[in-house]
């Protein structure tokens, strides 16, 4: 477990954040009753067809032919069932929106009072100790991630008019290579502008010579950026942290020996993105596979492992692998992580096996607990192992790879140094995050209010 420490007594302010932040979450929630208990058939309406929807979704997107037809008219039977519901719901609309505005109200005072602000951020970046200037410092640049970003801000210009000696890569380059060899020029900082599997190679350089990695957001994504609490729209202000940074410790991760920054996937995603077609089709791609993957004649994926509690599994849908334990309140949109220096390797598995647990998997991701799914394994642990009878494909930061079994996933604490610009927020957005209607958020709220924290530090 990993602490820092926050004052022993909240202040008068906190007091009354708390205080307003349990009073909204109240009326909101309150609000709600009243809307559902005196408009019912409205709620009946609504909720009907949320489970025809989800219930027809899983044939949609895993059978063909007929049976994908029939599924699709279900599917849009549930649409007009929910769009019914709007048009017979009297004034209920209306309670949703104020529910709403409290909750916002809610989330906005914890933030406050539990000092997941962002001025609390900000100032919590600044505490940290400045970087001397880079001496030689170094970027590599990806012309063609991020649909150009590299000549849209001009980053070869930008590099030169501080100093920066820029190395741009192309068609046929050896990435590692070329940073190996700005090392060996006397490179005392280097840094990597494109996406995250680029950084994450230039980023193993950076550790086995210690030296510190500059993130420069100019990829598609960059989760890695945002996690580390850098600007993702100011591709030209990450470059002050060569001469204007500041400068922290994170871990890496890798599997058999390949480095990952974020996250390795397996199982029906990485199959996904194995596709050549999958870049320039994303969502055709994906329709087109997921029958294969899902329907009644698809073999399981022959992905063995063991969890923390010593279980044996024999297969699963989705297996994501991190270098730190994420935030995953929806699994599909990736989610953040609050650190990246804890030590340990965050591991999710999922297992769906018919249209009863897919309806009841989407329904918990939909409520913002897909943990509370029964086919829903999560835990950390320093390393990982997954075994297979044939070559597993991987999605590896984005990036489609195929490994030879047995998969040997491994955390390195602290292996590098990053440098952030100093004017960065330097805290990812799971920092700021506020789950209030988590038991231990009430309650946390609650000791706030009456001016008695119960705990001289937090648990990060």
């Amino acid at each position: 477990m990993v602490t820092t420490d926050v004052p022993a007594r909240p202040g008068f302010g906190e007091r009354i954040a708390a205080l307003v932040a349990l009073v909204m979450l109240v009326a909101a929630i309150a609000v709600l009753l009243i809307s559902v208990v005196s408009d019912w058939e409205s709620a009946l309406l609504t909720t009907t067809g949320i489970v025809v929807m989800v219930i027809a979704g899983w044939y949609v997107v895993s059978r063909r032919g007929g049976a994908h037809t029939i599924a699709l008219l279900a599917f849009l039977l549930g649409i007009l069932l929910i769009v019914a519901s709007f048009v017979f719901a009297d004034a209920s609309a209306a309670r949703v929106a104020i529910a709403i505005v409290f909750g916002i109200l809610s989330v906005g005072a914890s933030r406050v009072a539990l000092q997941r602000s962002l001025p609390d951020l900000r100032r919590s970046a600044r505490m940290q100790v400045p970087a001397a200037s880079a001496r030689h410092p170094v970027l590599i640049i990806n012309p063609k991630s991020g649909g150009g970003k590299a000549d849209k801000f001009d980053l070869v210009g930008a590099c030169r008019a501080r100093n920066i000696e820029p190395i741009e890569l192309h068609r046929g380059d050896d990435l590692v290579e070329l940073a190996e060899q700005a090392v060996a020029r006397g490179a005392d900082a280097i840094g990597m502008a494109g996406g995250d599997g680029s950084q994450a190679l230039v980023a193993s350089v950076a550790a086995r010579h210690d030296i510190p990695h500059v993130v420069v957001p100019a990829g598609t994504r960059n989760h890695f950026a945002l996690d580390l609490g850098i600007d993702r729209n100011d591709v030209v202000g990450a470059l002050d942290a060569f001469h204007e940074g500041v400068e922290h410790r994170v871990d890496l991760a890798r599997v058999n020996g390949r480095v990952f920054v974020n996250n390795t996937s397996l199982g029906v995603y990485a199959k996904i993105v194995q596709s050549p077609d999958y870049r320039d089709a994303k969502g055709k791609t994906t329709a087109e596979m997921l029958p294969d993957l899902l329907g009644p004649n698809a073999a399981p994926m022959d992905l063995r492992f063991t969890d923390q509690a010593g279980t044996e599994h024999g297969t699963a849908l989705i297996i994501m692998v991190s270098n730190n334990p994420y935030e995953l309140h929806r699994l599909a949109g990736g989610g953040t992580r609050e650190r990246v220096d804890l030590g340990v390797l965050g591991v999710v598995a999922v297992e769906i096996a018919n249209a009863g647990e897919f309806a009841s998997f989407v329904a918990l991701e939909a409520a913002g607990q897909p943990q509370r799914f029964p086919g829903w394994t999560e835990w950390t642990a320093p390393h990982f192992r997954v075994d297979s009878a044939a070559p597993v494909e991987i999605g590896l930061d984005g990036e489609a790879l195929t490994l030879e079994p047995p998969l040997m996933f491994q955390v390195e604490p602290l292996a590098l140094r990053i440098r952030i610009p100093r004017l960065a927020i330097g805290r990812s957005p799971a920092a700021k995050t506020v789950h209030i209607l988590s038991g231990t958020t009430i309650a946390e709220l609650c000791r706030v209010a009456v001016g008695r924290r119960a705990i001289a530090s937090k648990e990060a």
